[in-house]
């Protein structure tokens, strides 16, 4: 199993975004040295107060400057937001930056209104799935120069590095994403904390429709990557007891609170009490939106999720509070799947 992990910069309490980005490096250059494959960065707008991954291209750059092999990449680049044409400069430079080790991960998402506005993004669209694959497939033809010649697009040209080219992504929480994704011929990323009952239908969905030859952007045979909340401790209680934060923060945002990680103290006084620990088996549609563990636990747990969507591929990604809790949780999951430290 290849594990990787997508951080979303989450700042301290009474700290700055500084602080937040230097925690981000510092797990950044553990996971390359625990042999984790990829590192992404998140995009979100408007909790800045307790989210600091609101720009992950800025990020990406720092993190391929402070590390030395690992993939780093978008999770996710919201192409609702911008232009493919800048989307794809933007990457094509990055890679430029660091060959070879450069990921575009690529998402949709609306927020809170302002920040829709403020960024000047238009929250309908007469078919949002046609539009989103439509934004996709530019992307790509930009970055891979596959535009026909007699194209309007067809003589821009972007800051390459030598060879290479940014691998391409298509993130999503839905089937109508595995689709979009299977359709283009690219390799798609299911957000189970997100929305975790539909991650077998997505990834049937994507193999469906999986076709190789829709674009040299793609790959040859389908591709999947699945994407889970994840608390890891020396025991399953304990891992439960760090899981509470993930819990608590889930009831706030159904409130419409927003704000840093409650500390594990805090959640449980929200929640009423420890959560259960995760069982050991889960069944097809009844996944949680986090789950903790042992190492034995966890290493369990995700060999049968991975086996239920038929992947190799895992990024995990915690609402854990404290950093140190966080960078022992990351290293206990690498114990768990065997992976080889540098």
């Amino acid at each position: 199993m290849n594990l990787s992990i997508v951080d979303l910069a989450p700042v301290p309490d009474g700290a700055s975004a500084t602080e937040a980005y230097e925690n981000t490096v510092e797990l950044a250059q553990l996971a390359e040295e625990l042999g984790y494959s990829r590192f992404w960065v998140a995009e979100h707008h408007s909790m800045a107060d307790s989210i600091a991954s609101t720009t992950p291209e800025v990020l990406i750059a720092h993190l391929a400057a402070k590390t030395d092999a690992i993939r780093v990449g978008s999770g996710t680049v919201l192409l609702n937001h911008y232009s493919p044409f800048k989307v794809a400069e933007t990457f094509s430079s990055l890679d430029a930056l660091a060959p070879g080790r450069i990921d575009l991960g690529l998402g949709r998402a609306t927020g809170k209104p302002a920040a829709d506005r403020a960024l000047r993004t238009e929250r309908r669209k007469r078919n949002p799935d046609e539009d989103h694959a439509e934004k996709i497939e530019e992307t790509a033809n930009h970055l891979y120069d596959e535009f026909s010649a007699d194209h309007p697009y067809a003589d821009l040209q972007l800051a390459r590095s030598a060879e290479d080219v940014p691998e391409i992504w298509v993130l999503g929480s839905s089937p109508s994403s595995a689709k979009i994704a299977g359709e283009l011929g690219l390799r798609y990323c299911f957000a189970a904390f997100i929305r975790p009952t539909l991650a077998v239908r997505a990834f049937e969905t994507y193999w469906e429709h999986f076709d190789p030859a829709a674009s040299d952007a793609g790959v040859d045979e389908p591709t999947g990557m699945l994407a889970v909340n994840v608390a890891c401790a020396d025991t399953d209680e304990e891992a439960a007891r760090l899981r509470a934060s993930a819990e608590a923060s889930y009831k706030r945002m159904q409130r419409g609170v927003t704000g840093s990680t409650p500390t594990v103290d805090e959640a449980i006084d929200e929640l009423g009490g420890v959560p259960d620990p995760t069982p050991q088996s889960l069944p097809p549609g009844e996944w949680p939106r986090a789950m903790s563990g042992s190492p034995e636990t966890v290493g369990t747990l995700l060999d049968e999720l991975t086996d239920q969507v038929g992947v190799d591929d895992v990024i995990v990604q915690n609402l854990i509070a404290d950093h140190d809790d966080v960078l022992r949780s990351h290293e206990l999951l690498a114990e768990a799947v065997g992976l080889d430290a540098q």
